[in-house]
């Protein structure tokens, strides 16, 4: 039952104040009555709210209420929650909880939760759940808070909203492997698109001048997807992408990220992961892309709308994880505009009691103005409709127990929109909601508390004047994990043409040098976000020395934006999206001419050569300056960098029973190649060839290559023995050290050597249970186990998904996957010894069924390519990654197939699969 009247409301609260007259209208401070009418109905929902309801976004809350009793609406007639519940009265959340385990995760099963992601290292689980269920859930003790699923926005400027669906999505990716495949076919419209940014940045000159190209360094993006990905491969724009599994995303700026990073360092190898699933995904993918992928450089183009400015939160401190380690992140400095252009809509400052509010509603509004007046509203722009509104005040994360609320309020006084969560030692120190029009007004509430720092933001859009009202602004808008101490936080300047983007009254978009080169009279791009970033907490939650905080100097650099790429729909590509991994590859091309250099060295060669653009010095909008390729290559020494590599040997036996095979008790003559895969001259190349097999004999142990030039291979001949004693099927493991004079000297690579006949007969293994279901959007997907007995060490593996009357009908039950949309599945093979190999990663787009697929390392083409149009999928494919790494140790134990279904809608299963093993004799 809600609590009737401010008075006893504000009593109920421990904190009493008798009643007073409502102002005049001349010392109202912009706040109207029926806005104050409102705010107090509102707040009487959160007086009742459980102990558990505490615990649950007030937005969650109070859309679970008006679906209980609409009559609410009729004390605020505007209020829309901005929740997105789905037609089964779901929605997706985020679980923040003292410790993520098993038992939680079958908590929100029981729940009839559907899991989208689960991170232990953060404490988050993901999953779409019963709005009905929540404040059941967050009765839990190890609950701390369940809040609307987080959303985040890449920083490419005057991007259209999409609201693609994924069939169109489909079409689209099948429409353009086609139109590739029929132009590298034709040899017609595959000229290369280059980067402006690599003229602007004088980076093609620094190559040919410094014979850097990024060998020897892994460069590695994060943003929405990769959609076009093999279309680019197919054109020639991209090389191989190390894609972390499972994770290539949706959306297309992806691609245009590493096309950049490519055009700039085209000797880097190159790797992605999506950062849109959520927070506790993009902090759990940050951490693999160094961990598992070994990436040297990270870059991203992301801002989490709840991403603290004052604490590095779960993804900064995955970034602060990584260059702890070693990596160098960049990261894109945000487009919500700057003070001096009058293009933001940021402020931030102490919290200023209004003295509005007694007795209307409980706590009291904050002054934005700074001088005598009161304004206790600030006004948006026009063009300020749809945009993300943040509040975050000086609590730590997870620990805030001062409680601010936040308004948003229509040209009439109504509430449009509110958040006003209970903050009591638990939760974030953070409220949100979304602009519905231009020119609404945003109010902050302090409910109880003490006067704390405070961020107000609309991200992208503008405080404006409005009639007597003033909008008020303040520098400092970049913030999250851009922000984080040794991350690069990167501004945008364009290379060539204008922005044309912006609203009404912006100042003029500067254009860029092409075909020149950056100098001292470059412009920063209008939208281009300004720090500084004042941070109070330690990533731990600990107050930072000072009192009035720790002040980083962000951004750090300036790099290109407005430049072509070849990714259909970003050319150009306007924003920090673009600059960031233009700066990403010049550092990679500082560790390919300096290997090994000290990440702190790095930091050091790129601010202190940037060329200044902004005001004189280090600056709160184009930090160091602008970068030149040629200059921080001369003051690193960089220089050409062979890498001699012992590549894959060539065995013919010399004695024994006469046939091509290695076999024991016999002997052999070993070519070994050296490629010289860097940018440098190989000089004083040897090979050091050792067995690590008891008995193998290898002579003579060390041979002289000479000099092998870039690009380059040099062979030479030696000998190896295998005695009659080693077991068939048991490779000989040699390892091949190769000195050179060079930085990289030397490389180890461990060879194997097949030892006997390899079977023409392959022993076959099939899953014996029944069909099982693939739920449908749930990242846990389906397991099935096939046991393997009497295998050995393998000398081939192929995996079928297996089946016997084929065809594209929905719910076929003769197929080996049955399913509906098949481009929204991954499929993985685990081997006994813990080798993870990706078969399938979300191909063949709204195709149905999987049925006598074969995936083969030796098939002509790889299933990647695949559109819909081939449905059902049948016959021979090289998986997406290779089967090969499954030779390295016996076959022998349990495999297991996952299959996860990773978009909701189209559902299907399991039902017949098979693993083919051929051994030796």
């Amino acid at each position: 039952m809600l609590v009737a009247g401010a008075t006893c409301l504000a009593a109920a609260l421990g904190a009493v104040t008798p009643a007073v007259a409502a102002p005049s209208a001349a010392d109202d401070g912009g706040l109207s009555e029926r806005t104050a009418r409102q705010i107090n109905v509102l707040q009487r929902v959160k007086a009742t709210q459980s102990k558990a309801e505490s615990k649950v976004d007030s937005r969650l809350v109070v859309e679970q209420r008006l679906r209980q009793d609409r009559s609410l609406l009729t004390a605020a007639p505007e209020l829309n929650t901005g929740i997105a519940v789905n037609g089964n009265g779901s929605v997706l959340v985020e679980i923040r909880a003292d410790r993520v385990g098993e038992e939680l995760v079958a908590e929100v099963r029981r729940h009839g939760g559907v899991l989208r992601h689960v991170s232990p290292a953060t404490r988050t689980v993901r999953a779409e759940l019963p709005l009905s269920s929540l404040a059941k859930l967050a009765a839990r003790g190890d609950i701390r808070q369940i809040e609307p699923a987080s959303e985040a926005m890449t920083a490419r400027a005057g991007a259209p909203k999409s609201s693609e669906t994924k069939e169109a999505r489909g079409k689209r990716i099948a429409e353009q492997a086609r139109a590739a495949l029929a132009a590298k076919q034709q040899r017609a419209g595959v000229a290369a698109v280059t980067s402006e940014g690599d003229r602007a940045h004088n980076a093609d000159n620094a190559r040919r001048d410094y014979k850097v190209t990024g060998v020897g360094a892994k460069l590695c993006a994060m943003s929405d997807g990769v959609d076009s990905l093999a279309a680019m491969r197919t054109l020639g724009e991209l090389p191989a992408v190390d894609v972390l599994a499972g994770q290539e995303g949706d959306g297309d700026e992806g691609t245009a990220m590493l096309e950049i990073l490519h055009d700039v360092a085209p000797g880097a190898s190159l790797g992605f992961a999506t950062a849109f699933n959520g927070d506790a995904s993009f902090a759990d993918n940050i951490r693999k892309l160094r961990f598992e992928l070994k990436c040297d450089v990270i870059v991203d183009d992301v801002l989490y709308f709840n991403e603290s400015p004052f604490q590095d939160g779960i993804i900064a401190q995955a970034v602060n994880d990584v260059t702890a380690n070693g990596a160098l992140f960049f990261s894109s400095a945000g487009n919500e505009g700057n003070l001096a252009d009058g293009t933001s809509g940021h402020w931030e400052g102490k919290f200023v009691d209004s003295g509005k509010g007694v007795g209307r509603f409980v706590g009291t509004a904050h002054d934005f103005d700074p001088g005598a007046g009161v304004q206790i509203i600030n006004p948006m722009s026009a063009g300020s409709n749809g945009k993300p509104v943040t509040l975050f005040w000086a609590d730590p994360l997870q620990r805030a127990t001062n409680d601010y609320d936040l308004y948003l309020l229509d040209g009439n006084g109504n509430v449009v929109a509110l958040s006003q969560g209970v903050q009591d030692g638990l939760q974030d120190p953070y409220e949100r909601v979304n602009t519905t029009a231009g020119g609404q007004r945003l109010a902050v509430v302090k409910y109880r508390g003490e006067d704390k720092y405070l961020s107000l933001s609309v991200l992208r859009g503008r405080f404006k004047d409005a009639g007597e009202l003033k909008g008020f602004a303040t520098a400092g808008v970049t913030r999250g994990h851009s922000a984080a101490k040794d991350a690069f936080s990167v501004a945008a300047a364009p290379a060539a043409k204008a922005f044309t983007g912006g609203e009404a009254g912006d100042p003029a978009n500067p254009a860029g040098p092409y075909p020149g080169s950056f100098d001292g009279s470059s412009k920063l791009e209008r939208f281009s976000s300004d720090g500084p970033r004042r941070v109070f907490f330690n990533a731990d939650g600990t107050p930072v020395a000072s009192p009035e905080g720790e002040l980083r100097q962000k951004p750090d650099l300036t790099a290109a934006d407005g430049v072509a790429t070849k990714t259909p729909g970003f050319s150009p590509f306007y924003g920090t999206s673009a600059a960031a991994p233009h700066a990403a590859a010049i550092a990679g091309l500082i560790l390919s001419g300096n290997p090994g250099l000290p990440a702190a060295e790095v930091r050091q060669a790129l601010t202190s050569t940037a060329v200044d653009i902004g005001a004189p010095g280090v600056d709160n909008r184009a930090g160091a300056g602008i970068l030149l390729t040629d200059k921080v290559l001369a003051h690193t020494g960089a220089s050409p960098q062979p890498r001699a590599v012992a590549q894959p040997p060539t065995v013919t036996p010399t004695s024994g029973d006469g046939d091509a095979f290695l076999e024991p008790g016999e002997s052999a003559a070993l070519f070994l190649p050296v490629l010289n895969n860097g940018d440098g001259t190989a000089a004083s190349v040897s090979v050091a060839l050792t067995a690590t097999s008891p008995g193998v004999t290898v002579a003579p142990r060390t041979k002289n290559y000479g000099t092998i030039e870039a690009g380059q291979t040099g062979l030479n001949q030696f000998a190896i023995t295998v005695p009659a004693s080693h077991p068939i099927g048991d490779p000989v493991v040699l390892s091949a050290k190769v000195t050179f004079a060079g930085s990289l000297s030397p490389t180890t690579t461990a060879l194997s050597i097949p030892i006997g006949r390899p079977s023409p007969v392959a022993k076959d293994f099939a899953y014996a249970g029944e069909p099982v279901a693939i739920p449908d959007g749930d990242s846990a997907g389906v397991t099935v186990t096939i046991p393997v007995t009497g295998a050995g060490r393998p000398s081939k593996v192929t995996f079928s998904l297996d089946g016997t009357d084929c065809s594209a009908a929905e719910g076929s039950t003769t197929a080996g996957i049955s399913h509906t949309y098949v481009g929204d599945l991954t499929g993985t093979l685990t081997s006994p010894s813990g080798q993870v190999l990706t078969l399938f990663q979300r191909q063949g787009g709204g195709g149905n069924n999987l049925c006598q697929v074969v995936f083969d390392d030796g098939a002509a083409q790889p299933f990647s390519g695949v559109t819909a149009t081939q449905a059902p999928f049948t016959g021979t494919w090289r998986p997406v990654a290779p089967l090969a790494p499954a030779l390295r140790s016996s076959a022998d134990g349990n495999w297991t197939l996952k299959v996860v279904d990773n978009v909701r809608t189209d559902a299907g299963h399991l039902r017949k699969v098979s693993l083919h093993i051929n051994g030796y004799e």
